[in-house]
């Protein structure tokens, strides 16, 4: 392993000078709009936004988080008749390897049992939820394009073969139509035939790869050095516009570990979303529960709220965890949209006082 390093920390000698950048330049954090009444504020307004929906589903410390900076291409995207329904929500789910389990501690680890799996993906089904990609997650976030009002984004990590995906997801894929994420671990020493059967399944599109980092044990940390993140970051861009013709838009965060040195070094690299194993609750459009301080009773979960990027520090849900958090992220879209629903007047009269002038009349609902 550590030949391998230093291998590719020879290769990437002339790729960091971007990350000295990371750890000389302060970097501005935006705060956490939490709870907050209006997404940009403009001293004209005579009004405010209503508050964003509150879920008793989600754990106290972990609150809703805005990030779109302007209030009025917000209301005209959420009241498109066009775009996704207010309390569209998304569930997303983190898998590792699926397989007989015969104690907790497997379970706790992110394996999930394959009759498990099998009852999560049944119940999703059942309940209306429908699979989705990386770029429809993408899409929905930064601007409320349409997806199902009940959609789920099913991530399995680390590097897997045909047989894994076979085995566990192409029932569903034939049935259904049904996608998985993959985060995929860009190692060195990966076999061609790894390769070839990865490719075949991207160009299927039933396997959607984003990266995972290169080194499998690696945890990025802001104590991390800038050849490590480097390493992580930048080294799978390549391989997959190579491999997979394709760039990538997402980073499934190595072992869940990230900070604020990481998260802008992968903005400066164009990653465009990242996924914690923070299990704190599904998404809707600008809405991401996330935690501004350390929890005890979760001493695992990294306080991400005050990195001020919800995108790039997306929660998951723990296969574990999964199945019984369904019939609850259901409710809660349904709730969100009622919400959305007693605060439309009031949305629509501060669209037309503050943003009128500006944009001229909200399109037609």
């Amino acid at each position: 392993m550590k030949k391998q390093e230093k291998i590719i920390e020879r290769i990437l000698g002339p790729l960091l000078t971007v990350f000295l950048l990371v750890s000389c330049v302060p970097v501005p954090v935006t705060p956490a709009n939490e709870g907050t009444a209006s997404i940009v504020n403009i001293e004209t307004a005579a009004i405010e936004l209503p508050p964003p929906y509150l879920s008793p589903y989600t754990n106290p410390l972990d609150t809703p988080h805005t990030y779109l900076e302007d209030s009025c291409l917000y209301l005209i995207n959420r009241w498109n008749r066009l775009n996704s329904e207010p309390g569209t929500v998304v569930m997303v789910i983190m898998l590792r390897d699926i397989i007989t389990i015969f104690n907790e501690e497997e379970r706790r680890n992110g394996n999930v049992d394959v009759n498990d799996l099998r009852q999560i993906l049944d119940q999703l089904h059942a309940q209306g939820f429908e699979a989705i990609r990386t770029k429809q997650l993408l899409a929905f976030m930064e601007r409320n394009v349409k997806i199902p009002p009940r959609s789920v984004l099913i991530i399995q990590d680390g590097t897997h073969d045909l047989e894994n995906y076979d085995k566990s997801f192409r029932e569903y894929w034939q049935r259904w139509g049904w996608p998985v994420v993959n985060g995929w671990v860009s190692q060195p020493n990966l076999s061609d035939e790894l390769w070839e059967q990865n490719i075949a399944l991207e160009n299927e599109g039933f396997v959607d790869h984003q990266p995972q980092g290169v080194t499998p044990q690696t945890i990025l940390t802001d104590d991390s050095s800038k050849v490590v993140i480097a390493r992580e970051l930048k080294a799978p861009i390549d391989p997959f516009i190579q491999k997979f013709q394709k760039n990538p838009i997402a980073v499934i965060w190595p072992n869940g570990g990230f900070g604020q040195r990481t998260v802008t070094a992968a903005r400066l690299l164009d990653y465009q979303l990242g996924f914690t194993t923070n299990s704190r609750g599904p998404v809707m459009y600008n809405w991401v529960p996330l935690a501004n301080q350390y929890d005890p009773d979760r001493p695992t979960f990294i306080p991400e709220g005050k990195i001020g990027d919800p995108l790039m520090t997306l929660p998951r849900f723990w296969p574990h965890e999964a199945l019984n958090a369904i019939d609850q992220v259901r409710i809660m879209g349904e709730e969100a949209k009622a919400y959305a629903l007693a605060n439309k007047d009031a949305e629509f009269e501060y669209y037309r006082q503050v943003c009128e002038p500006i944009y001229g009349q909200m399109p037609t609902p």
